[in-house]
């Protein structure tokens, strides 16, 4: 593994420990020639995957752009970062074992949407904005109240 301080070819693993419920490997490394410390995760890829856009353009699937798309949609809200990385990891694992080697970008949205419903509403109807394309107040009313027909149904489940 290269350096990322000074470029060197050279790492030494100093620590491995399973991440991502086992998911991923996590390794400390240094550099015998700098000195630096840095961290590696090590996850199977069962398929490369490419993103087919809107547009028709084709993009590599970049699992560090869909975590991005968690983290802003759950900025400064009360939910754990493991949690977020398994609901990115049963994402991917979906999309590889899908069989399909390129994903709509919609349906990694949708995806994304479902999984922001069971961890967060705010964080949902933050992502829905941007993914819905918003475009005024009605908008947010109607996710809001489908927010809240949720719930309530939850609610009369639990107490029957």
């Amino acid at each position: 593994m290269r350096c990322p301080y000074c470029s060197s070819e050279d790492s030494q693993v100093k620590d491995s420990r399973p991440a991502e419920d086992g998911a991923a490997i996590r390794r400390r490394r240094v550099c015998p020639d700098c000195g630096g410390r840095f961290t590696t995760f090590e996850r199977v890829q069962l398929r490369e995957l490419t993103v087919v856009k809107k547009t028709g353009r084709r993009v590599p699937f970049d699992r560090d752009k869909l975590m991005r798309s968690f983290e802003i949609a759950l900025r400064k809200r009360p939910v754990e970062r493991d949690r977020i990385e398994r609901a990115v990891s049963a994402i991917v694992r979906r999309l590889e074992s899908s069989g399909e080697q390129d994903i709509q970008s919609e349906q990694i949205g949708l995806l994304v949407i479902e999984a922001l419903k069971a961890l967060d509403d705010v964080g949902f109807v933050r992502y829905a904005s941007v993914y819905r394309d918003f475009s005024g107040p009605e908008d947010f009313e109607n996710v809001i109240n489908e927010l809240t027909a949720r719930i309530n149904a939850d609610t009369s489940v639990a107490n029957d």
